[in-house]
């Protein structure tokens, strides 16, 4: 291979965090970067199997792996032999991370990083871990504001860590407390990126309602999206990844429910709609407060499309609590769901609660697709026979400002407008996908 690959696992976030990584290492030589991911034991797995085809396709490069895996389960990377060195979620941002070790450390064994930690039983003799305690970070830093952009939709990082502790979630751990970037560096990362095209910006982090109160001032996210909007008047398009509802403040919700330049589409925390085991996972919110918010703001902005995060099969989980999240998917309107079959984490409290058979989690979660995906059919139909404004992708689709995926029929004009908003009439569905046309 010539030159360095950063292959991405999991969040936004970490497709944002890759783009700073590959501009630390430059034009390094045969060295692959996995940026991993530990919210479920199947990313972690799927880390573990990257590596050792990472490694058999290429038998010299050197190989470090970083990211939420790397920094909650350093030793199970280090005892691999595919492994040249573990590096941890605030090393990433340190270039020396991914040069090549000198030679008289190679020699001596000397540590490269002052926070490096001691070696694992089982590590091997070559691997080098560069881990340090994340929880201990809570200085900002300008690496923050890191984004990953395809030209035409691109994701800011405002914010990154977590002060809450979900008993089913590891993330805490990974990525340390909350930190948040201060907005002047946002707004400026946004402007360059509109000046390179981006038509589309998203807000990225990993608890970004949480946005602002580390900052002077203790600025809202209402205040950070407000400032952008008034900053970048250029700036087309702007969204938020996931959402606590119950921090949503007043100035967001007014923007939510008000602003054209804000997308008429939000995707929700909500994870279950059992107040019981609401509470067992240590959410902030009850199931009457998420349906309340969602008719709230569907009340001022009818057109909000609502995704939200569903987990099958938590611990405890009878069938009358998990009928009580099914049922939520129809009492909140959520047509893009998001469903995962409930995991348990090592080192998580969850863990330890009596478990769901897996024969009824995978059942649940069935469950709960086929009625997100009825209801996200009955919404597609809605949207047959209407012009929609359709940002143009690759491989000639597109996204509605309600974030419906479009497929654009005609071949020509998708490459022709690919980067570009355009107006375009929805005549049909197929493969779950509205049909554009020119309008």
């Amino acid at each position: 291979m010539n030159g360095p690959e950063v292959i991405t696992m999991g969040c936004r976030l970490n497709a944002a965090e890759s783009e700073a990584i590959r501009q630390l290492v430059g034009r390094e030589d045969d060295l692959i970067v996995i940026n991993s991911c530990a919210v479920t034991n199947e990313a972690v797995r799927q880390a573990r199997q990257t590596i050792r085809r990472a490694r058999r396709d290429h038998p010299e490069a050197r190989i470090i792996v970083t990211g939420c895996a790397a920094q909650v389960e350093p030793e199970t990377f280090a005892a691999m032999p595919e492994v040249d060195r573990v590096v941890g979620n605030l090393e990433k941002f340190d270039p020396s991370s991914f040069r090549r070790k000198p030679e008289s450390q190679r020699e001596t064994g000397t540590a490269a990083n002052p926070h490096e930690i001691p070696a694992f039983a089982g590590m091997t003799e070559e691997a080098e871990v560069r881990v340090s305690d994340i929880m201990a970070v809570r200085a900002l830093a300008p690496h923050l504001a890191s984004s990953f952009s395809d030209r035409t939709r691109a994701f800011v990082e405002v914010q990154n860590g977590c002060d809450h502790r979900c008993t089913f979630c590891i993330i805490p751990y990974g990525r340390g407390n909350s930190r948040s970037v201060p907005a002047g560096l946002v707004v400026d990362r946004i402007k360059a990126l509109v000046d390179e095209g981006a038509q589309e910006v998203v807000l990225t982090g990993v608890d970004v309602t949480s946005y602002g109160p580390d900052l002077p001032g203790g600025p809202t996210l209402g205040m950070l999206v407000e400032r952008i909007l008034r900053r970048v008047p250029a700036l087309p398009r702007l969204r938020l990844s996931s959402l606590d509802s119950v921090e949503i403040d007043a100035r967001l919700e007014e923007i939510i429910c008000h602003e054209p330049r804000f997308m008429p589409h939000l995707h929700m925390s909500f994870q279950a709609g059992d107040d019981m085991i609401l509470k067992r996972m240590k959410r902030r919110h009850s199931r009457a407060q998420a349906v309340e918010t969602v008719a709230r703001l569907k009340a001022q902005r009818p057109e909000i499309a609502i995704g939200a995060d569903l987990i099958a099969g938590f611990p405890t989980e009878d069938e009358a609590m998990a009928e009580n999240s099914l049922k939520l998917i129809d009492d909140c309107d959520i047509v893009l769901g998001h469903i995962f079959p409930y995991s348990a984490k090592k080192g998580t409290p969850a863990a330890r609660m009596p478990q769901v058979p897996n024969v009824a989690i995978r059942r649940r979660a069935q469950r709960l697709r086929e009625a997100t995906a009825r209801r996200r059919s009955a919404w597609l139909k809605t949207l047959v026979g209407t012009s929609q404004r359709v940002l143009v992708e690759r491989g000639g689709t597109g996204h509605t400002e309600n974030f419906a995926t479009v497929r654009v029929r005609d071949t020509t004009l998708a490459e022709r407008s690919r980067g570009q908003i355009i107006t375009m009439n929805m005549t049909g569905i197929e493969n779950d996908m509205l049909i554009g046309e020119s309008a």
